[in-house]
């Protein structure tokens, strides 16, 4: 003798010929059929609900500039270098960076930063100084100023890069050391010069290590990799770096909650290296045959 459940009318229930008895009667194995063709017909199923995966940036490397540093041996306050590194006659070269470009992912980038790496000497990052070094994280060259002072001066004719505004470019991460990406979010040059229209985006980080620098990433466009001379990364990584002490720390903090202007001129000079660290050459790698496999980002 089989047992039977009563159910009241309900919608999602088929339609069933009317009889006398106002009740419904199943059996069990009418019920479990009932719930599976239920299932059957929902709508929606997991496999249409995902998503196609992206596919991953293109990282291929498409182009190789090198970077030689050197450390200026006579330290001078006003950090005034000149134009053809006159005050610097005694350099001690660090070493020389290859780096390898993505050109595919973010053409405008590499294409600026190439422009900056080949064009003149009065207009390239040949003799500007590492403005700034961030302990265990990243160093940061090339920021646009006065030549004198070791700074960059872009070529009036250097492409305004789009791509800062583009989400498409900030796709990779800086999940590295070696990684080499256009500063935008950390760049502290100042209101006045960054509203002149000659004004570009031209000053670049590449991370030091051990870890990774999430805080850059969303914010920077990576546009690169060191390829060869991470010996020389770590060396101006180690270059000491002018700390303020804790005190100083506070009242500043203090002077900046007061909106006081004074206290983001005094932020200028921390992490600017004790010694006068400098690009003092720069140029692109010529290839006859590229054959570059992808690069991790």
């Amino acid at each position: 003798m089989s047992s039977s459940t009563t159910l009241p009318h309900s919608p999602l229930l088929p339609h069933l010929p009317h009889h006398s008895n106002p009740n419904l009667h199943f059996t069990r194995r009418s019920l479990l059929s009932l719930s599976t063709t239920l299932s059957l017909s929902s709508p929606l199923s997991s496999s249409s609900a995902t998503t196609p995966p992206q596919p991953p940036p293109d990282t291929t490397i498409t182009d190789r500039i090198f970077m030689d540093f050197s450390i200026c041996p006579n330290y001078f306050l006003n950090r005034n270098l000149g134009d053809e590194l006159a005050l610097c006659a005694d350099s001690e070269p660090l070493g020389r960076l290859v780096l390898g470009l993505y050109g595919n992912l973010v053409p405008l980038t590499v294409s600026n930063f190439k422009s900056m790496c080949t064009a003149p000497t009065n207009y390239s990052y040949k003799g500007t100084l590492v403005q700034k070094i961030f302990p265990g994280q990243f160093f940061l060259a090339g920021r646009q100023g006065r030549r004198d002072k070791g700074e960059v001066r872009p070529p009036v004719d250097l492409v305004r890069n789009t791509e800062a505004v583009d989400s498409r470019a900030f796709l990779l991460g800086h999940s590295r050391p070696g990684v080499v990406s256009l500063c935008l979010s950390e760049n502290d040059d100042d209101d006045e010069i960054k509203l002149n229209p000659n004004y570009r985006n031209v000053e670049f980080l590449i991370t030091t290590g051990p870890g990774p620098c999430p805080q850059l990433d969303s914010g920077n466009i990576v546009f690169g990799t060191v390829l060869e001379g991470m010996d020389v990364v770590t060396a101006i990584a180690s270059i000491p770096t002018y700390k303020p002490g804790e005190r100083i720390q506070q009242y500043n903090d203090f002077a900046q909650f007061l909106g006081d202007e004074r206290a983001k001129n005094a932020r200028a000079i921390w992490n600017k290296p004790l010694k006068t660290v400098y690009i003092n050459d720069c140029g692109e790698l010529k290839v006859t045959k590229p054959a570059f496999s992808p690069s991790l980002p």
